[in-house]
């Protein structure tokens, strides 16, 4: 019982990554690794260098992948648009289909109602009579503007949606290009990705969680996502360009410690491993 006790107690208890940490205790638990620091260091230098060469098939792609994401909201966008103008049309040719039904109807009303007037004997009910005639010709009337008025707005609908097929098939040739376009470099550069994305991972996988989120971190906010760095010039940070100081440099040259750029944030190593 005594034995696992101790063993508890010298079990190392690895505090939750805080993304705010200080270099200090990152530079601590750098040190504290069964990984030589030596090793540690040219590990991170080979996957800074898959990074960067993944950066250089990535910018390779350009604006292409957006483009194409764009024109892909643009087209759905635009088929959407004419399935509702389309559903549109079919509901006007609908109404339409509905005033003329409507206009035979009256129109048979009216016919009945004009049978009936030669039977009539008093003036009350021919009176009665013509007035039911008056309103089914009035309805009737109206029935017919509104097949007119529906017939302008089909024509419009119809010229509206003959621009967004237009537009659309300019887009659909557009995105062909481009997926041609991306798929060529992608193509080129699929097995130099996929050995460099191996590459990566391996690294990767050598390197203990919080060391990868602080480079992870630092490749994110710096703009040429430089994390690690030689030293440029024999006396300057190669991220930065600022000077380092000769007691910096001695210490980046063994490769025995974790240096930090007190300008830039940037991880500087001797790459002459």
């Amino acid at each position: 019982m005594a034995s696992t006790k101790k063993s508890a107690a010298a079990k190392k208890v690895e505090a939750p990554i805080d993304q705010r940490e200080t270099f200090v205790s990152l530079q601590k638990n750098f040190a504290d690794s069964d990984m030589p620091v030596e090793e540690k260091l040219k590990t991170l230098y080979e996957l800074q260098e898959a990074d960067s060469e993944i950066d250089k098939i990535i910018q390779l792609r350009g604006e292409l992948p957006s483009e194409v994401a764009a024109l892909e909201d643009e087209i759905a966008v635009l088929k959407e648009r004419c399935a509702s103008i389309s559903a549109i049309l079919d509901q006007f040719n609908r109404n339409i289909a509905d005033a003329k039904l409507s206009i035979s109807e009256h129109e048979s009303i009216i016919e009945k109602y004009q049978r009936q007037l030669e039977t009539i004997q008093n003036s009350r009910e021919y009176d009665s009579l013509n007035k039911e005639i008056e309103n089914q010709e009035l309805l009737r009337q109206i029935d017919e503007k509104t097949i007119l008025d529906t017939r302008n707005l089909i024509g419009e609908k119809k010229a509206e949606l003959d621009t967004v097929k237009t537009r659309l098939g300019f887009r659909e040739e557009d995105l062909t290009a481009k997926k041609a376009e991306l798929e060529t470099i992608v193509e080129e550069t699929a097995k130099e990705e996929t050995a460099l994305r191996a590459r990566r991972e391996e690294c990767a996988s050598k390197i203990d969680t919080r060391t990868m989120s602080a480079y992870e971190r630092i490749r994110a906010s710096v703009h040429n996502h430089l994390a690690v760095v030689g030293i440029y010039n024999g006396d300057s940070c190669g991220g930065c360009f600022n000077t380092i100081t000769p007691q910096r440099r001695v210490e980046i040259a063994g490769n025995r410690k974790l240096i930090i750029c007190e300008h830039c944030g940037r991880i500087i190593i001797n790459p002459e491993f």
